[in-house]
């Protein structure tokens, strides 16, 4: 398998570099980017076959805080990621994972802009719902 995704690219946050914070995961972190990447976003692009743009990956509780996300958002876990896909609607994004069978958490349209997607290894509730 081709990997299409690093974890630097979930881990960089212009807000991060802006406000000065190190936005370094822990072990444990990186481990959860990784199934996130393994499970979910790599299966997605394959079967897409269109590039995603991650707009946010992990996230610190400063960093968290900054980009105004939830006190248990699972980007503080290293568990989720936000993207989009050049040319495709937020809602087709998601109808198309849901047809896939591609294993996730949750998969949440936000505000029509992006597509939210997090895995939990072993856990994963399949929730879809919509912020708007």
């Amino acid at each position: 398998m081709n990997l299409n995704f690093s974890v630097s690219e979930l881990i960089h946050s212009d807000n991060a570099i802006k406000a000065g914070i190190d936005n370094t995961p822990t072990i444990k972190e990186i481990d959860n980017l990784l199934n996130l990447i393994f499970y979910c976003l790599q299966p997605i692009r394959d079967k897409l076959k269109k590039p995603m743009i991650i707009t946010s990956g992990y996230r610190n509780m400063k960093v968290n805080f900054l980009a105004g996300g939830k006190a248990n958002s699972q980007h503080l876990k290293g568990q989720a990621a936000d993207f989009k896909v050049q040319g495709l609607k937020v809602q087709q994004i998601i109808d198309f994972i849901l047809e896939s069978g591609i294993e996730f958490d949750q998969l949440i349209n936000e505000y029509d802009k992006w597509v939210h997607i997090s895995y939990k290894k072993g856990k994963n509730r399949k929730e879809v719902f919509a912020v708007i």
